[in-house]
């Protein structure tokens, strides 16, 4: 059978085949395409995902490789770049994902609260590290055979840096982190031995006192990320299983919304954000208007929206664009204006999009039917209009919430739907064995090879 047009690289790179079977396509997007594949030394499953753009691929990489050791985040075991072809990631298989549990029905509230806790922690250790994911949502939590809850798909992911930096300075960097992961196998390889002698280089998880010091800090000081230099537009409704992109952003989305990319200020190009990130139904207002600079809070609103789809299972708020959105989030928590959310005047579509006042809105209690008082409570503190009050993931993790009746359920006792996008009914056993590659290990030296234009970086 030929190899699909669209990706053909993948089938015909050796350096890849020679280490990897792989099996067939699970998602395809115009961001990624994504293949189950096997481990050939071990028989062991993998995702192969080929990443189009090489910023986001350049990106991904390095936000996978700071988190590495998170017990809920995806594991990356080595990724393969070349300087004419997209940069292919070998990821953990996870066949299934939140959006299929939730999907199945009858998850029962020790479940729930599991399954947040597990969600509260992936998004916690994005944070200690000032890395904004961005694309928040059921399906790009994926679900292991054993219960374990991971999030993938860090190709919107951003790291926070603090604005006064040269924004060409910063493209520059990024460049030369790119060039060197694909040609520079010596450098990559010093870089590594460092990690090993002196922990991750590129990790700096964050303590209790200073994460909070950080956030108080970014409500004075104008903070960006690495340059969004153009919209990202990335996947349409295909699937995320194995990290594969999920976003509703196709071409058509964009026209009718406001986005802003880099302006000048005060003569220096700073690296400013884009709005148009994330899937609309979890996307945060302040991206709904268009805002270019946001921090950490956007996720807590996703997740509140995802934790909503837990509890009912249905999502929270389903536009069908970008105004609908809007003029749905106002219905259910009011009129936005200066009273409700401190600053919004000053978003760039406040005075562009304007909606008839709501004299009686109907609150997050009638979209949380049959919901438990201090369920209703926990998604208020994630779903609310001003960024700066909505709750961090690390206070939710100490919540009183979870260590109160029924108690979380345990990890082992989680049901996790047997039937999953992209895998082989004839496939013996199933993913398990990729618990077998602990995401905990500590970060050991990579192995390097190359071969002329290509670079080979094997994660242990």
């Amino acid at each position: 059978m030929d190899p699909p047009a669209k990706s053909w690289s993948i089938h015909t790179r050796s350096e890849i085949t020679a280490k990897y079977e792989v099996v067939g396509r699970v998602g395809s997007g115009a961001y990624a395409d994504v293949y189950d594949g096997r481990r050939r030394s071990d028989g062991a499953a993998v995702a192969l995902k080929e990443v189009h753009d090489s910023q986001s691929a350049s990106r991904e990489i390095e936000a996978l490789r700071v988190l590495r050791g998170s017990q809920n985040v995806v594991v990356l075991h080595e990724f393969f770049w070349r300087e004419d072809e997209d940069a292919v990631l070998v990821l953990e298989f996870l066949g299934t994902d939140l959006a299929t549990v939730i999907g199945k029905g009858g998850v029962g509230a020790g479940e729930v609260k599991r399954w947040m806790l597990q969600a509260l922690s992936a998004v916690d250790e994005c944070h200690r590290n000032m890395i904004v994911h961005r694309d928040l949502k059921p399906a790009n939590f994926l679900v292991s055979d054993d219960g374990v809850l991971k999030l993938a798909d860090f190709g919107q992911a951003r790291i926070l840096v603090e604005s006064g930096f040269d924004a060409d300075q910063e493209d520059d960097d990024a460049s030369n982190r790119e060039s060197s992961l694909q040609q520079d196998p010596e450098a990559t390889s010093q870089e590594n031995l460092n990690q090993t002698e002196h922990g991750n280089p590129y990790q700096r998880t964050l303590s209790h006192e200073e994460y909070f010091r950080v956030l108080d800090e970014m409500k004075t000081k104008s903070y960006s990320y690495d340059t969004d230099k153009e919209a990202n537009i990335h996947d349409g409704n295909t699937s995320c299983l194995a990290t594969c992109t999920t976003s509703d952003i196709d071409d058509e989305l964009c026209k009718g919304s406001f986005t802003y990319e880099a302006e000048e200020v005060g003569g220096n190009e700073l690296g400013c954000l884009t709005s148009c990130v994330g899937t609309r139904w979890f996307r945060a207002p302040e991206l709904l208007y268009g805002s270019t600079d946001y921090g950490l809070e956007v996720d807590l609103w996703s997740l509140g929206c995802v934790f909503a789809e837990l509890l009912t299972s249905k999502p929270l708020f389903p536009g069908t664009s970008d105004v609908d959105q809007l003029s749905r989030i106002v219905s259910v928590l009011g009129n936005i204006n200066e009273e409700t959310w401190p600053g919004c005047s000053k978003l760039p579509d406040y005075g562009k999009i304007s909606f008839l006042k709501v004299e009686n809105p109907s609150g997050l209690e009638a979209c949380l039917l049959n919901c438990t008082p201090d369920e209703v409570s926990l998604v208020k503190r994630l779903v609310c209009y001003d960024p700066d009050k909505r709750v961090t993931a690390m206070e939710l993790l100490e919540d009183k919430y979870f260590s109160e009746v029924p108690v979380p359920g345990p990890v082992s006792e989680l049901r996790v739907p047997l039937i999953s996008i992209g895998q082989d009914k004839d496939r013996p056993g199933g993913y398990n064995e990729m618990g077998s590659d602990s995401d905990l290990e500590e970060f050991r030296t990579l192995n390097i090879t190359t071969t002329d234009s290509d670079l080979s970086v094997q994660i242990p």
